[in-house]
């Protein structure tokens, strides 16, 4: 059993972690989408835990400007390799 999972008990947790980053965080109830928006930026998930990795990928790759993809990194290819089908 693991210690620790994405389940809706955590979700809080992952909410106050992205404040404390200095997001803006806000819930479009009709969407059913979490936003956490900083730096001109503003990132959208489906769920509180969704939304601290994706603020995470932000927060690593630093991006200034909106290019496309500005998100993605291609090597190594982890997914491949953990789950080669």
């Amino acid at each position: 059993m693991p210690d620790l999972s994405s389940y809706p008990n955590v979700y809080n947790t992952c909410l106050v972690l992205i404040e404390r980053r200095g997001f803006k965080l806000s819930y479009d109830r009709v969407a059913d989408a979490w936003y956490a928006a900083k730096d001109g930026f503003t990132l959208r998930a489906d769920n509180p835990s969704e939304l601290l990795g994706i603020v995470t990928i932000f927060e690593e790759l630093k991006p200034n400007t909106h290019d496309e993809y500005w998100w993605k990194i291609d090597e190594p290819n982890l997914l491949s390799q953990l789950d080669p089908e």
